[in-house]
């Protein structure tokens, strides 16, 4: 038996969840850290970095759930697990007024449960995707789930963006607190009985290969060598911007805390029309071949960064970087919908099959790319902001950068990235 149309739906009310309380704690949080706390910017992009960085983990957590042969309990351990650091994550905030040594120190500590929640439970959950949903479906399961994390997102941006103004600690807390519990209920009522049917993860599974040589099989892939190139690239470009674009939002544009938080629901909704567009144009038209769509995707996202960064040096008007802030997002979200195409039929590639592991490694690679760029743009931006003493050029620059680094990717695009004709033929056929 495989995942009916409907438990792909509830699994992807999970990837909500776990987008839903990401957000908060990557940009919200790291508004309030730079803008409302003065600190330097180094500080909230290496936490959000350390909870990317500790999802290195991510091809272990794969490994376990093929081995046992049980994704639920890793999917709602997970999320628990997310919701505790949360929650810890909010706490701190008010504690950098009284004891910034001991707030730093556990604010290091809730990020790294964030990071093993969202690990466990991401990586168990596209695992099970990618073992239980029929090859025809497996597309569309990616790209439903992915949206429906996107939607989740940009629900929560900017209905909590609404909520924060005005803004106090208590209001922040509560609003955490009460977001937490329902993401944890969603999860476990979505999971429920979700495997009951479903044939064993580890059926064909040999249990004497060791975690390190599964790897070293996997990495041998020549394929997989190329594509990862590809990930890291644009995964560092894409994340480049996460910790950084709200405080230049406040600061450059004067944005106020509910208004740069609804600026990322903006960017998440961008990506949202972005994926719905392309899935609608490769699979329901057949218009655009994969590789047309990354490489716009890519181009795309890099020239409207540069942009971004020009709008800061004239002081453009808020509704101006809004419009970029979605056109980004439109872009990031034709490139995201190829380069998931592409993971999930990896992920079942090779004679010993292990979804989980593979996806794992996909995550771990996505995740060292997301911490490297957190920790280089945040903590450029306070070299520059030394060296220039201008806060407009100094964001400016970094966006640049991004940009630059999305236009590489798109260059390596016509040799990484496959064309949708022979995706579809070796897909079928059940190879790459």
């Amino acid at each position: 038996m495989t995942l009916s149309w409907l438990s792909i739906v509830r699994l992807g009310l999970v990837q909500m969840c776990l987008g839903a309380v990401v957000v908060l704690m990557t940009s919200t949080l790291n508004r309030l850290m730079v803008v409302e706390l003065s600190l330097a910017a180094t500080l909230p992009g290496a936490l959000v970095a350390i909870h990317y960085l500790v999802q290195i983990s991510r091809p272990k957590w794969g490994f376990l759930s093929d081995i046992q042969g049980n994704r639920t309990k890793w999917i709602i351990l997970g999320m628990i697990i997310l919701a505790v650091g949360a929650n810890l994550a909010a706490l701190c905030i008010p504690l950098y007024s009284f004891n910034a040594t001991a707030a730093t120190i556990l604010s290091f500590f809730a990020y790294t449960l964030i990071g093993i929640g969202v690990g466990a439970s991401g990586t168990s959950l596209l695992a099970l995707l990618a073992t239980h949903t029929i090859q025809h479906r497996r597309a569309a399961a990616a790209t439903i789930t992915w949206l429906m994390m996107i939607f989740g997102i940009a629900v929560t941006a900017t209905v909590v963006g609404k909520l924060l103004d005005p803004y106090s600690i208590e209001r922040l807390i509560k609003i955490v607190f009460g977001l937490t519990v329902i993401t944890v209920a969603i999860t476990f009522i979505s999971t429920l009985n979700i495997e009951r049917g479903l044939s064993t993860v580890n059926k064909n599974i040999d249990k004497s290969q060791s975690f390190l040589t599964g790897l070293k099989v996997i990495w041998a892939n020549s394929q997989t060598k190329r594509f990862s190139v590809f990930v890291f690239l644009s995964m560092t470009a894409y994340f480049m911007q996460e910790p950084i674009l709200e405080p230049y939002a406040g600061i450059v544009f004067q944005f106020t805390v509910g208004e740069s938080t609804q600026l990322t629901g903006y960017h998440q909704g961008g990506i949202l029309l972005g994926m719905l567009l392309v899935g609608l144009s490769v699979s329901g038209f057949q218009v655009g071949s994969l590789r047309f769509w990354v490489l716009l995707g890519c181009t795309g996202s890099g020239l409207t960064l540069i942009l971004i960064a020009i709008l800061g040096q004239v002081i453009a008007s808020k509704l101006s970087l809004m419009i970029c802030i979605c056109s980004l997002g439109f872009f990031n979200g034709t490139f995201a919908v190829g380069a998931i195409g592409s993971m999930m039929q990896l992920a079942g590639v090779g004679i010993a099959k292990r979804e989980g592991t593979r996806m794992g490694l996909w995550g771990a690679g996505q995740a060292v790319a997301a911490g490297i760029a957190m920790i280089f743009s945040t903590l450029f931006v306070d070299v520059l902001q030394l060296i220039t003493k201008n806060t407009a050029t100094s964001y400016g620059i970094i966006f640049t950068i991004e940009g630059i680094l999305f236009l590489a990717a798109a260059a390596l695009t016509t040799k990484l990235v496959s064309d949708s004709s022979r995706v579809s033929k070796s897909y079928n056929g059940g190879q790459i």
